[in-house]
């Protein structure tokens, strides 16, 4: 089964690859291949709409530039909520017919990281500087920072794939 990634980060890739594996059977080939795919969005979305808007992007372009049985896109933001400033994704999957849009948890952000973001930083880079660590936007993430390596980027990327998966592994429920 062909899968494309709007992404050749590996974080995303790896992601989408061990979690449709989980969730369309073990027994299935799997042949994930990470690409390039505008977001349209800023390198640093800053509202959920603008997150969410740059993974369907990146998964349209996917569909109108290769042949594939899914696509998957993950759209890294952060946004002011009513508890203080967030970080979290926007999954995006197509089989080429269905779509399924999905979002991961929010993970709290320092005022002090979100100020560096709010002044155009992208939050891979802040981390970087704060936790003396090297692009860590391709390995745990802020993630895997922020909560001593408990969590990382891409287990949160994997169960918000699974669960964006629910409208695909149950469609009867879904097209009602």
């Amino acid at each position: 089964m062909k899968i494309i990634v709007g992404s050749k980060n590996p974080v995303k890739v790896n992601a989408s690859r061990v979690a449709l594996q989980k969730v369309l059977g073990e027994d299935v080939s799997l042949d994930v291949t990470g690409v390039d795919a505008p977001s349209l969005v800023a390198d640093q979305p800053m509202t959920e709409a603008e997150t969410r808007l740059g993974a369907v992007n990146r998964v349209k372009a996917c569909l109108a530039a290769h042949q594939a049985d899914w696509y998957v896109a993950i759209e890294g933001g952060v946004d002011n909520f009513t508890d203080g400033p967030a970080t979290f994704a926007y999954i995006a999957i197509c089989n080429g017919e269905q779509w399924s849009v999905g979002r991961s948890t929010n993970l709290p952000l320092p005022g002090s990281v979100y100020a560096a973001l709010t002044a155009g930083e992208e939050l891979g880079d802040v981390m970087d500087r704060l936790f003396n660590t090297d692009n860590i936007k391709q390995k745990g993430g802020a993630i895997g920072l922020l909560t001593n390596h408990l969590a990382t980027r891409q287990s949160v990327y994997e169960l918000a794939i699974i669960l964006a998966m629910a409208r695909f592994n149950h469609p009867a429920l879904f097209n009602r």
